[in-house]
Order: C-alpha cells, then sequence, then structure tokens
C-alpha cells in the first residue's frame, strides 16, 4: 500500500517513471519494483516412509512365487463358439431332403429371372442414354458460353460445393414392396462372457 501511494505521489509532481510502474498489477504478473510475499502454506510436506528392507523383500518373494503358480498353469483358451458346432447338429437323422419343384416352377422360375434381368438391363440403358443426352447437351451449352463470354464459361466451369452432400441408391435384386413396414431390430444377447 505504502509503494503505490508513493508512486502516485511522484506521478501527480511529474518526476518522469517508466509507464510499466503505473500499470495495473495482477497475481499473475508483478512487478520487480512492488513487495511480494508467498502464500501461506496450509499443509505440512509429507515425510517420506522409511521402507522397511525386510518387508520389502517378503513382497518381492511373494510376486515371484505368484509369478511361478502362473506360469505352471496353462492359459485357458477363450473358445470360438463361431467354429464348434452344437452336438444336436451332428445327429444323422436331421438330414433335410433337397426340396423337388416340378419341371413347370422350375420353368416358371427361370422365365421370371429372365424378364427381370431384361428389365433392369432396359432401365440401365435408359439410364445411360438420358445421362449422355444431358453431357451432350452441357457440352453444346458451354461451347455457346465460350462464344459468347469468356468469364462467364469460367465461372460454369467451377465446382459447385453444394453437389457434394450425394446420397445414391443403386439397384436392387427384387422390386420394392409398395407399403411394407420393416420389422424393428429386437434380440436377445445369449453371448457368453468368458473370465480368465
Amino acid at each position: 500500500f505504502m509503494f503505490g501511494f508513493v508512486l502516485t505521489l511522484v506521478h501527480r509532481c511529474g518526476i518522469y517513471c517508466p509507464p510499466w510502474v503505473f500499470r495495473r498489477e495482477s497475481h499473475w504478473q508483478t512487478s520487480l519494483l512492488t513487495l511480494r510475499s508467498t502464500l501461506p502454506m496450509r499443509a505440512e510436506p509429507r515425510k517420506k516412509k522409511k521402507v522397511d528392507p525386510k518387508r520389502d523383500q517378503a513382497i518381492k518373494e511373494r510376486m515371484k512365487k505368484k509369478l511361478k503358480k502362473m506360469e505352471r498353469i496353462p492359459p485357458q483358451l477363450i473358445p470360438i463358439e463361431d467354429f464348434t458346432r452344437p452336438a444336436m447338429l451332428f445327429d444323422e437323422t436331421r438330414v433335410r431332403s433337397p426340396l423337388q419343384l416340378p419341371v413347370e416352377e422350375e420353368e416358371r422360375r427361370a422365365l421370371l429371372m429372365k424378364k427381370w434381368a431384361l428389365s433392369k438391363q432396359q432401365e440401365h440403358e435408359a439410364e445411360l442414354r438420358g445421362v449422355e443426352s444431358l453431357l451432350e447437351a452441357q457440352r453444346a451449352a458451354l461451347q455457346e458460353l465460350r462464344l459468347e463470354s469468356e468469364e462467364l464459361y469460367n465461372a460454369a466451369m467451377l465446382c459447385d460445393p453444394g453437389l457434394l452432400p450425394l446420397q445414391h441408391q443403386g439397384p436392387c435384386h427384387t422390386p420394392p414392396i409398395p407399403q411394407y413396414s420393416a420389422p424393428e431390430g429386437k434380440f436377445n444377447d445369449i453371448t457368453k462372457v468368458y473370465n480368465q
């Protein structure tokens, strides 16, 4: 407090002092001329415990015994249940005979698959023709724009950042079923947890 009072008097009398003397001081950045004191200690420093060498040696011996005991027991491997078949599946009476379809049904299914493949091919070719016609129209428009103005052509050739969040859905194997409500994914978790 006294030092600040003296600085105020010196400043009012017109005596030159460096500007850092009159700067408002904080507890983080203090001047070399201010009085400083350390914060009072709230607790005593911890005393180091004396380590008994016999006790330390006994702990090490116990750890060595535990390690030897663990080395004697082979590690228990966690079984991979995906590779093991349940015993009930080894029953030879549980053999499923292949489904025998009549010849008419086989021909009907083969014709249906051919029709479906043909319709998907035609749809794909029509889409390719549409894209090709759009690209050709775009090329023609850009050529006309270049003849009109080079600046507009350069602006049109810039990439549009709004096109980047693109969502695309590819073709499906089967046509979509109208008004189909998908079942919710409820399941019972029967995963076994193994502790080693």
